[in-house]
């Protein structure tokens, strides 16, 4: 099952190595109440063995799914577009509350899940001084990061991944660095790049229908 294999995935990941030592890695797979919220979930979306389109994010926020273990889904979103009750804080966090209003357009969590799976280019986030980092904030990031992401989408692919297609959420490095693994190891057919929940609701808020429909129109 397509979920069995996800849940193996998460519980053998670890961060990659030799990174500064400011810079701490946020596992949330090593608590076992985020691994029972996200066996819960992927039992519920995917025990079956139907492939999946698989979005790429940048990695995991403390807020989102360094909490729950599941991309882009905070304690809120899980509780109430997922119905999956958390003792987690439930603190919203901006980027999945726009990743569910586009999933509830695009017909619910259900019909969502049942073609697409989430993930990102480093499936763990990274903080320093309490604050959130993206793998490419890194001096040097393509030196610390390429050898390990490139593992992490080869582990990934065995989930059952559609191949034809991959989606980067985010326009900028995060695609640029997407693009440029692939040229070296052919991954995906067509690539595909969608900008940032976080940017439409900080920056385009106003226009975040017209957003949601240019994610659904890429997706369907």
């Amino acid at each position: 099952m397509f979920a069995n294999r996800i849940m193996q995935y998460y519980q053998q990941l670890r961060g990659p190595a030799n990174l500064p030592s400011l810079v701490e890695v946020l596992n949330p797979y090593q608590n076992e109440y985020t691994l029972s919220l996200c066996e819960q979930f992927y039992k519920k979306y995917y025990f079956d063995d139907r492939p999946r389109k698989i979005l790429f994010g940048i990695n995991p926020g403390r807020l989102g799914a360094g909490l729950t273990g599941i991309p882009f889904t905070d304690p809120v979103m899980l509780s109430n577009r997922c119905n999956i009750s958390n003792k987690l804080n439930q603190r919203s966090e901006i980027s999945s509350r726009f990743i569910y209003d586009m999933i509830c357009s695009y017909g619910g969590p259900k019909a969502f899940y049942a073609s697409y799976y989430f993930s990102a280019l480093s499936p763990l986030g990274y903080v320093s001084n309490r604050v959130n980092l993206n793998y490419y904030d890194l001096p040097n990031y393509k030196n610390l990061f390429e050898s390990y992401i490139v593992t992490q989408i080869q582990k990934q692919l065995s989930l059952n991944i559609d191949r034809s297609v991959a989606y980067s959420i985010g326009k900028g490095k995060n695609y640029d660095f997407l693009c440029y693994l692939n040229k070296k190891h052919y991954f995906f057919d067509v690539l595909i790049p969608l900008p940032h929940p976080r940017w439409i609701m900080q920056y385009k808020l106003k226009q975040r229908d017209y957003y949601i429909t240019a994610y659904l129109d890429q997706l369907k």
